[in-house]
């Protein structure tokens, strides 16, 4: 009884771990035929979508892709397909649309025309969801023109002034280009001479004002400043915006004459754009350009972590070997916004508190 008893369970155990290995064989099995499926249709879409041409709206295939530039003179074949995967049951192709496409293609000394600048990827979803739409489901496309904010600062290009600029705000203003001010008004919201240099009373004047430019000017003469797209809350924060910038603007210069403006990018991505410290004032990143307003006119720039060199090469704003200058004026100018209007970025953002 033993005996047999023994050789029972052993034979359960057996057929148990035979099983196993077998299914693992099979899930072996069917993850490398997975594998291989999928490693064909890479390679088909590796060759067809290079070899893909849309003309009139529809998909053929251009010969010299497949068969190489010996091939360009001749069609080896034009396949017109539909450009939507879910309009194949529609057959509304015009007889006459199809006759001029045809022409075009071919002709014995011809090659398709081709749209060289389109993307592989735009292509292929071209070719199988129909072309790019304007306003997908009403929506408008992300781009520079609707959000030029998530964009680096341009430098070779300059804003048009607008009715109601004097004085400063006309010196300042080709700055703005591509930015949340490019158009809109602006107001003096803080100046130092008036309310002192002092962190407190700057915070009750622009915190939650929006986009902020503050301007400078050193007792040399030299007008300096910087753009923070996201302007101040007094909570802490290291607000970040790759399209802060800092600026310099060349002694004696007037209004209108670009080429006197210095424009440096925000470097390193957007991250610590802006030090929004309750008890400090304007930090463009950590020593970028720091302006206590501790009660002195000390204005401090260090280059290079944070915000681009001068074109020289020079670490500092205001010139080689000049760390920190004494401020003349301090002002801080935000967009006009009317009473029912969204003023953005006017609270705490998620994961900057430092």
């Amino acid at each position: 009884f033993f005996f047999n008893d023994t050789l029972g369970l052993d034979s359960f155990k057996y057929t148990a771990l035979r099983n196993s290995k077998m299914q693992r064989h099979a899930r072996n099995e069917n993850f490398s035929a997975a594998t291989a499926r999928t490693f064909t249709i890479l390679l088909i879409i590796g060759i067809v979508v290079p070899s893909v041409a849309f003309v009139g709206g529809r998909c053929v295939l251009r010969p010299s892709a497949i068969a190489g530039p010996a091939a360009s003179g001749r069609m080896i074949s034009a396949v017109r397909l539909r450009a939507g995967l879910f309009d194949f049951l529609n057959s509304d192709i015009k007889k006459e649309d199809g006759d001029k496409n045809e022409a075009n293609i071919n002709d014995g000394n011809k090659e398709a025309p081709v749209d060289e600048d389109k993307d592989p990827v735009e292509a292929l979803f071209s070719f199988f969801f129909g072309a790019k739409e304007e306003s997908p489901m009403g929506m408008a496309r992300f781009g520079r023109e609707r959000f030029p904010e998530q964009y680096p600062a341009v430098k070779d290009e300059f804003a048009e002034p607008i009715e109601g600029d004097k004085g400063e705000v006309q010196l300042v203003r080709p700055m703005l280009k591509n930015t949340n001010l490019e158009s809109r008004g602006l107001r003096l919201v803080y100046d130092g001479d008036k309310g002192g240099y002092d962190f407190a009373k700057f915070h009750r004047a622009v915190d939650k004002g929006g986009p902020s430019l503050v301007v400078c000017t050193s007792q040399d003469g030299l007008t300096f400043g910087g753009y923070n797209p996201k302007g101040w809350v007094g909570y802490g924060e290291a607000r970040g915006s790759i399209a802060a910038f800092l600026f310099t603007i060349q002694k004696g210069s007037k209004a209108g004459e670009n080429s006197a403006i210095t424009k440096l990018r925000k470097v390193g991505g957007p991250g610590l754009a802006q030090l929004d410290y309750p008890e400090s004032g304007p930090r463009f990143g950590s020593d970028g350009l720091v302006m206590p307003l501790d009660g002195s006119r000390t204005a401090r720039s260090k280059l290079g972590s944070y915000y681009e060199r001068m074109p020289d090469g020079s670490n500092s704003l205001f010139g080689s070997g000049k760390a920190q200058v004494r401020m003349k004026t301090f002002r801080v100018y935000q967009g006009v916004w009317g009473e029912d209007e969204y003023i953005p970025f006017t609270d705490a953002e998620p994961f900057a508190l430092s």
